[in-house]
């Protein structure tokens, strides 16, 4: 499970990501059951759940992908999401993910030496797909996509934290 601003955005780069046998869009963290967007999700990130196959896919590189797609030093969301369901968050479910995260979180730190990095390592909980028209949005609403993480400013921020290395996603 992952956190990282607007599910749309994060359920795409996963989708993308070879080895990747499913992604979901939903809530988790908090203790609202059935959460709904258009409803109440109080206390909830906004996530994705992603299903793998370790033989093509190491849940560090996970890690990694998750890392490139996030502003790791926003405490009030990401982009220009803002708002607690917006915060950046892993959500390891083993003791083994929980060790790789927490590492992979250090490393970030000492990347960026003197920033605090405010993304959050939690214990995974239930996890709520969210209604279906948020389901592949990308793939549903390729415009309306294009738009909203342009205009977001999500691809420019991301070129300025981690350059080359910087994920993005046109919603092709």
């Amino acid at each position: 499970l992952f956190a990282g601003g607007c599910f749309w955005c994060m359920e795409a780069a996963y989708e993308e990501q070879e080895g990747v046998t499913g992604v979901v869009s939903g809530f988790t963290g908090g203790t609202l059951k059935n959460p709904t967007y258009s409803g109440n999700h109080k206390g909830h990130f906004e996530a994705v759940e992603v299903t793998y196959d370790p033989a093509v896919v190491s849940y560090q590189e996970l890690l990694d992908l998750f890392w490139r797609n996030i502003d790791p030093f926003d405490d009030k969301g990401q982009f220009c999401d803002k708002g607690s369901s917006y915060r950046s968050a892993i959500f390891p479910a083993t003791a083994a993910e929980r060790k790789m995260a927490d590492q992979s979180k250090a490393a970030v730190a000492a990347r960026f030496s003197g920033q605090a990095v405010y993304t959050e390592v939690l214990d995974a909980g239930a996890f709520w797909p969210v209604e279906e028209h948020h389901q592949d949005y990308d793939l549903k609403n390729p415009v309306r996509y294009k738009y909203y993480r342009w205009n977001c400013g999500r691809d420019q921020r991301l070129q300025q934290l981690w350059g080359s290395e910087a994920a993005t996603h046109s919603g092709n």
